[in-house]
């Protein structure tokens, strides 16, 4: 078994709310994260695909088209977007970088299921000291 990394950036912004609290029990949980305004990060998404090295090819996966994968069904629609109003399938759930890293994982874990490889993990960095991994 061999694995393979490949990394994007996206930026993107978002508040982190929980509409059952007041403002003040939001602020007290999550901080400046509950502004009203919002606010945003530059994320660096790492995806992590292992599986056997085909003979035809030498490769795991072609990196050129997991790049394509995960530009076309994640970053195109978190890149410059409010994840709390803007992303499909952040709709109604809390915009936390570890939710937001298992709903990347739900949509790249059946694509890169097609190219005879397997997703083994993601990783969100959210700033440079704040990161989620998850393997499913």
């Amino acid at each position: 078994m061999i694995y393979i990394e490949r990394k994007e950036r996206f930026s993107a912004a978002h508040q982190l709310f929980n509409p059952h609290w007041t403002i003040e029990k939001n602020q007290e949980v999550f901080g400046k994260c509950s502004n009203k305004n919002f606010h945003g990060h530059n994320y660096t998404l790492t995806v992590t695909v292992k599986g056997e090295i085909n003979p035809n090819t030498g490769f795991v996966m072609n990196l050129v088209e997991l790049k394509k994968l995960i530009k076309d069904h994640v970053i195109e629609k978190l890149d410059h977007a409010n994840l709390n109003h803007d992303v499909d399938f952040m709709k109604g759930k809390f915009t936390s970088t570890e939710v937001l890293a298992v709903e990347i994982w739900n949509i790249l874990k059946p694509l890169i299921a097609q190219h005879n490889c397997e997703l083994h993990k993601i990783r969100l960095d959210e700033t440079e000291n704040n990161a989620v991994e998850f393997w499913g």
